[in-house]
């Protein structure tokens, strides 16, 4: 393949979801770039792809975005793939892409699975527009200021937030927002327990409460006038 950097989606829960173009690629570049490797050989493994990896994270991307970059300028191909999902949105590879970017180097996405598009498009809300904020500050003070500032955003508005504080951000938002405000979460998209919670913010924190919720999700919360 020529030397380009390809941003490859693979799946975010269920490992069907990933398209023949992905495989394809993954199984004919030089190299695959990864968030974690025992994720990347763990989803590499099932569709027998045997290729050399390379880790990207937080804790290395600026030292290695430079290396990567330097073997795509000596004529490798690269694929960069993320623990799940799209990579670069909302994970590490942005300083990678950009580099690529300045310097003339091709950057092929390759679309796939990602969990924003399913939980708004089975959200039951209108779509049209929408404000994504991403995920909140691991920070108590600086979440809840956060919070503050989007209850004056009157759009329907996509949040993220880590499994373990499903229960704190529905509290949170109840605080904030009221109890009545219409919320939907998408809850563990793709998996075997994939389950939307629609209704208003305090019906669903008694839900998530009763229920001991924990586990991936999108929270819409639709704050339109």
């Amino acid at each position: 393949m020529e030397s380009k950097l390809y941003l490859v989606s693979t799946p975010i829960g269920n490992y069907n979801d990933v398209t023949l173009r992905a495989l394809d690629i993954l199984r004919s570049v030089d190299r695959i770039v990864c968030e974690e490797r025992k994720e990347a050989l763990r989803f590499l493994s099932r569709h027998n792809i045997k290729k050399e990896l390379i880790e990207l994270n937080e804790h290395n991307e600026s030292d290695i975005s430079a290396e990567i970059h330097a073997l795509i300028m000596k004529g490798e191909s690269v694929a960069l793939i993320s623990d799940c999902g799209t990579p670069v949105f909302s994970d590490p590879g942005r300083q990678l892409v950009e580099l690529c970017v300045n310097t003339g180097v091709e950057v092929i996405p390759v679309p796939g699975a990602n969990s924003l598009l399913p939980a708004l498009v089975g959200s039951g809300l209108v779509i049209d527009s929408f404000y994504y904020y991403g995920w909140l500050p691991q920070k108590k003070d600086l979440r809840r200021k956060e919070l503050m500032k989007l209850k004056s955003v009157p759009e329907l508005l996509v949040i993220l937030d880590t499994p373990y504080r499903l229960k704190t951000l529905l509290t949170d938002i109840v605080k904030i927002f009221g109890e009545k405000k219409k919320t939907v979460i998408a809850f563990q998209l793709t998996m075997n327990d994939e389950k939307f919670y629609r209704g208003n913010a305090g019906g669903i924190l008694k839900i998530a409460e009763a229920q001991s919720l924990k586990g991936e999700f999108v929270l819409l919360l639709d704050n339109r006038l």
